[in-house]
């Protein structure tokens, strides 16, 4: 008799930790997700459109976020040698964003926009037309280890951090 009470306690403690494990994984996966560069490859285009022109987007420069409800932000440094240098001085990277998001604290629609990194310690953003849609101040991190050129890292908060160098701002939804 004791032995077959020890053995449901023993049983359901087992079905308990599985049932904990299970949500614990599946709490794992409905987080959002950091894209790398090699993930890239399938989700960015080769060119894209800006101000008249089409430049190729830099599939080593470039990263993402993939969200629980299966939408993108995605970023990628583009070849801006055929613009003006008013013009490439503000469009550094491509930004496409599939539902709305928040830069700096400052809403921004889904869509496509050139974004930079610019003089005077600003992040801005600007439509296909190349007017501004959008500027806020960017902050720097010199702990990070190893800056490149663009990335996507986890932010302390519920973000992301968008860097470019040890430059960058936060990515929220």
């Amino acid at each position: 008799m004791q032995l077959r009470q020890g053995l449901k306690l023993l049983a359901g403690l087992a079905l308990t930790a599985g049932l904990s494990a299970v949500s614990m994984n599946a709490f794992a996966q409905g987080s959002a997700t950091v894209l790398k560069p090699a993930d890239m490859q399938k989700l960015l285009p080769a060119t894209v459109f800006y101000r008249g022109q089409v430049a190729s987007t830099q599939q080593r420069n470039s990263g993402g976020i993939k969200y629980p409800d299966g939408f993108y932000v995605l970023v990628s440094m583009v070849d801006t040698s055929g613009y003006s240098t008013g013009i490439a001085a503000k469009y550094q990277a491509y930004l496409i964003a599939e539902a709305p998001i928040e830069i700096g604290g400052h809403k921004l629609a889904a869509g496509a926009y050139g974004v930079g990194f610019v003089a005077g310690d600003k992040f801005i953003v600007t439509d296909l037309g190349a007017h501004d849609v959008l500027s806020v101040p960017y902050s720097n991190d010199p702990g990070l280890q190893r800056p490149t050129p663009l990335q996507i890292l986890p932010d302390q908060g519920p973000g992301f951090r968008l860097y470019a160098g040890r430059k960058y701002v936060i990515l929220t939804r």
